[in-house]
C-alpha cells in the first residue's frame, strides 16, 4: 500500500503526530505492534476481557480525546504490524511489517515520509538470582496489570531507580497487590540541586506519594537490591543500604519476603529503525532538529526515541513533528510560531527530563557486588566471571567482549544484557545497526527477494506536494 506519512509507533508521539499531520490533508498509516493503539502509558486491556473503551486512571481526559479524535479522522491505523526494517528507495521509504501474534506473514508500506515514535526500554542491572521466576521488569509489571489485568504477584517489592517505580508500586497496590517495600536507590538529598527544574513535576509526585501512603507502603531510600532468593521461584529478596559513594553499607542488609519483585533502572532510547536507516544518534538517542527531523531526508522521529522524558514530552514532539511533515510534503517551510506552545512544552519538559535523568543516575559501584557466578546474558548464559575474563585478556570495548564471550549474541541481541555488560566493564555501549529490528522467517526473506521489485511514482519528501488542501481522499 502506498501512503503519504507512515507514523511507527501508536503511544502519545505517534498518536499526537498522526492526528497533526492528518489535520493538514496528509494520509498518514499508523502502524504498532499492539492490538490497540495508546503505547506503554495508554496501554489498553488485551481484547477479549470485556473491558472494551476503558479509560486509563491516569491521563484519562488526554487519553479521551487522542481516541475519540482518531477515531473521527481518516488515519489508517494499522494494529499488530510488528516492523522489522524501513529501508529508503527511490520513491521514498518503504515500512516492512510482519503481521499478527504468530508474525509469519509481511507487508510493506510505502511512503514519502516516515516518523519514528518506537518508543523506550526499561534496562535492569543483573544481580544474583535476576533470572528466578517471579521477577519481572517495573514495566512488565506495570503491563501485566494494564494489559492483562493481572499482578505478578500477591506479595511484591518495587526495586531500582527511576520515576516509573512510583506508578507501579501505587498501581499494584491499587490492585490489591502488598505492596513490600519501594527500594529507590536514589539519595533524597540530591532532590534540592534539581528543585527548580523539577518543580512542576512537585503536583503528580505529591499524588504519588499520597496513594503511598494511603496503601502503606514503606519506602526505603538510598537502598539497592543485593540478591533475590529462591530454588524454582523467588521467595524473597535481601536490600541493603547505600553509603554516599553508591556502595553497599555492610550490616544493614535486610530480607524481605515477597513472591514478585518489579525492578528497573531507568530506560533507553528504542534506536533499532533509525541506526538502520543510518540516523544520527545524539548518545543513546536519536538526534533531531528543531522540527523534530534526523539527518536522514524523509525521517522524523518523536517521543522516547529521542529521549526519554514521559508522555508530556512525547505528546508535544508529536505534535512538532507532525505539522512539520506536513508542511515539508507540501512543499514549503514551516512556520515555528505555528507550535509555538508545544515548543514550550517540549523545552520545559526536556529540562525536567534531564533533572531526572541525573537524580535517578544508578548506584556508581553497582558492579563492585556483583559475583562472578551472576548471569548478565540470560539468552547466551555468559556470566560475569566470563566478562571479566574477557577484560583480563585485553578487552577494551563492548564489541571485543561480545566477540569473546558471546554476550549480546542471543535473541534479544543485547537489548536486556547491554547496559550490565557495559557497566561492568566500564566501557561505553557500542551503537550496533542491526539489519533488522525484530527476527524475521527465513520464508519472508525468502519470498522478498523473488518478489518484484515495484515501480512506485517518486514523491520525494522536499518536493511540493501534489495534493490539495481538501483533506485525505
Amino acid at each position: 500500500m502506498r501512503t503519504d506519512l507512515a507514523v511507527i509507533g501508536a503511544g502519545p508521539a505517534g498518536l499526537a503526530a498522526a492526528l497533526a499531520a492528518e489535520r493538514r490533508g496528509i494520509r498518514v498509516t499508523l502502524v504498532d505492534a499492539a492490538p490497540r493503539p495508546g503505547g506503554q502509558y495508554f496501554r489498553q486491556p488485551a481484547p477479549g476481557l470485556g473491558t472494551e473503551g476503558a479509560v486509563p486512571r491516569h491521563g484519562r481526559r488526554t487519553w479521551t480525546r487522542l481516541r475519540d479524535a482518531l477515531a473521527e479522522s481518516a488515519v489508517d491505523v494499522r494494529p499488530e504490524h510488528h516492523v522489522w526494517c524501513v529501508e529508503r528507495e527511490s520513491g521514498g521509504l518503504t515500512v516492512h511489517a510482519l503481521l499478527g501474534p504468530e508474525q509469519r506473514e509481511s507487508v510493506d508500506v510505502r511512503a514519502d515520509a516516515v516518523l519514528l515514535a518506537t518508543g523506550g526500554y526499561e534496562t535492569v542491572l543483573p544481580f544474583p538470582g535476576w533470572t528466578l521466576p517471579g521477577v519481572v521488569t517495573a514495566g512488565g509489571a506495570q503491563a501485566m496489570l494494564k494489559g492483562g489485568l493481572v499482578t505478578p504477584g500477591r506479595t511484591a517489592v518495587v526495586a531500582g531507580t527511576g520515576p516509573l517505580l512510583l506508578p507501579v508500586a501505587t498501581g499494584l497496590a491499587a490492585a490489591g497487590v502488598r505492596v513490600a517495600a519501594l527500594v529507590e536507590s536514589t539519595d533524597p538529598a540530591r532532590l534540592p540541586r534539581h528543585a527548580r527544574a523539577l518543580a512542576g513535576k512537585l503536583p503528580e509526585a505529591a499524588g504519588y506519594a499520597a496513594r503511598l501512603l494511603r496503601h502503606r507502603v514503606p519506602v526505603l531510600t538510598r537502598h539497592t537490591v543485593v540478591r533475590a532468593h529462591g530454588e524454582d521461584r523467588l521467595t524473597g529478596v535481601t536490600v541493603a543500604a547505600l553509603d554516599a559513594g553508591g556502595r553497599v553499607r555492610p550490616g544493614t542488609e535486610r530480607l524481605l519476603l515477597c513472591d514478585a519483585l518489579a525492578v528497573g533502572h531507568g530506560m533507553l532510547p528504542h534506536t533499532d529503525l533509525a541506526e538502520t536507516l543510518g540516523c544520527r544518534l545524539d548518545g543513546h538517542a536519536v538526534a533531531v532538529d528543531a522540527e523534530q527531523r534526523t539527518d536522514v531526508p524523509g525521517v522524523w522521529a518523536a517521543g522516547e526515541a529521542t529521549g526519554i522524558g514521559g508522555a508530556a514530552l512525547a505528546l508535544a514532539e508529536g505534535h512538532i513533528a507532525g505539522r512539520s511533515v506536513a508542511a515539508r510534503l507540501r512543499g514549503t517551510a514551516p512556520d515555528p510560531h505555528d507550535w509555538a506552545p508545544a515548543a514550550r512544552i517540549r523545552a520545559r519538559e526536556r529540562t525536567a527530563a534531564a533533572a531526572l535523568h541525573a537524580l535517578h543516575s544508578p548506584p556508581a559501584h553497582w558492579s563492585d557486588g556483583v559475583p562472578d557466578d551472576t548471569v548478565l546474558c540470560r539468552c547466551e548464559e555468559v556470566t560475569a566471571g566470563a566478562v571479566r575474563e574477557a577484560l583480563a585478556l585485553g578487552a577494551d570495548d563492548t564489541r571485543t567482549v561480545k566477540l569473546l564471550t558471546r554476550a549480546g549474541m542471543g535473541w534479544c541481541q543485547g537489548r536486556m544484557c547491554a547496559p550490565g555488560v557495559a557497566a561492568l566493564t566500564g566501557c561505553p555501549p557500542t551503537p550496533s545497526r542491526r539489519p533488522f529490528a525484530r527476527p524475521v522467517p527465513l520464508g519472508v526473506l525468502a519470498a522478498r527477494h523473488d518478489r518484484p521489485t515495484p515501480h512506485d511514482r517518486p514523491t520525494p519528501h522536499d518536493r511540493p506536494h501534489p495534493r490539495s488542501e481538501e483533506g485525505p481522499s
